[in-house]
């Protein structure tokens, strides 16, 4: 697992959105071979969003040929509702580019498009992946997930601080879905998150902290924030410093993506 460690979460977004860039650049995807990914929803993921929205207006990016797989949805919502992640991702993502298209029958739909090159996600202050809660099966499927208490009432900030208003439960890929991905990026900021990075990080790997599951992956990237790594050790915060130091400096790494945009 590499971990790139950063100021903040609006770091976060910008490194994470050039790795994604990036990546599609270099795919080169088309109509009959398009480039899979899969999104989160939530506050972590915002930044990223924006920052592709700048790459994008900046015609740096094309999102013409890239297929999105959402990682969650809320059973009960209509995808008009203000807190459904379809709305969400709608208003916050899709209407300002030129994605292609977002998909609703996952499994499937997922195998049918050659599976998913990259997943970006979050993490929960519990150490949950998409919502695949404590507990979980490391080798879950997309399925109905009843959700917490915590992870209720962390989301009822979206809706009015009222945990009664939360839908209790959600559709989420499962661990085992973001494992068949090509590659992992997990974002995490905030004092909030350094449990849940510790057990990402240096935790064995158990069903109750699901983030540790990318300790399995080939090709995962745990991004992290100052405030985030602050349960790690010192000598594990400076081994993963030294070692992404070359891969740290978000400017050159803009620069180095413009010069491959104009070389496609």
């Amino acid at each position: 697992m590499r971990v790139i460690i950063l100021k903040n979460k609006e770091e976060i977004g910008k490194w994470s959105a050039y790795y994604i860039a990036r990546k599609i650049l270099q795919f080169k995807p088309t109509a009959e071979k398009p480039y899979v990914i899969g999104l989160p929803t939530g506050s972590t993921p915002l930044e990223t969003y924006k920052e592709l929205i700048n790459l994008y207006n900046e015609g740096i990016i094309s999102f013409e040929n890239v297929v999105s797989f959402n990682m969650d949805e809320y059973v009960g919502l209509s995808p008009t509702h203000k807190q459904s992640y379809r709305y969400f991702m709608e208003e916050n993502f899709f209407k300002h580019i030129n994605l292609k298209k977002e998909a609703e029958e996952y499994e499937a739909k997922i195998k049918a498009a050659g599976g998913i090159r990259l997943f970006l996600g979050g993490v929960g202050e519990d150490g949950h992946i998409a919502f695949n809660e404590p507990g979980s099966s490391l080798s879950s499927r997309t399925r109905d997930k009843e959700l917490t208490y915590d992870t209720i009432l962390a989301n009822s900030r979206f809706f009015d601080n009222d945990v009664e208003k939360v839908p209790k439960y959600a559709l989420t890929v499962g661990v085992g879905t973001l494992m068949d991905s090509d590659e992992v990026l997990i974002m995490a900021n905030g004092y909030n998150k350094s449990r849940a990075v510790y057990h990402g990080v240096e935790g064995g790997v158990n069903h109750l902290w699901t983030i540790s599951a990318l300790q399995l992956h080939r090709r995962a990237i745990l991004i992290a924030d100052e405030q985030s790594v602050s349960d790690i050790k010192l000598k594990t915060y400076r081994y993963f410093k030294e070692i992404e130091m070359i891969n740290l400096d978000l400017v050159k790494i803009k620069e180095d993506l413009v010069s491959l945009s104009k070389e496609i």
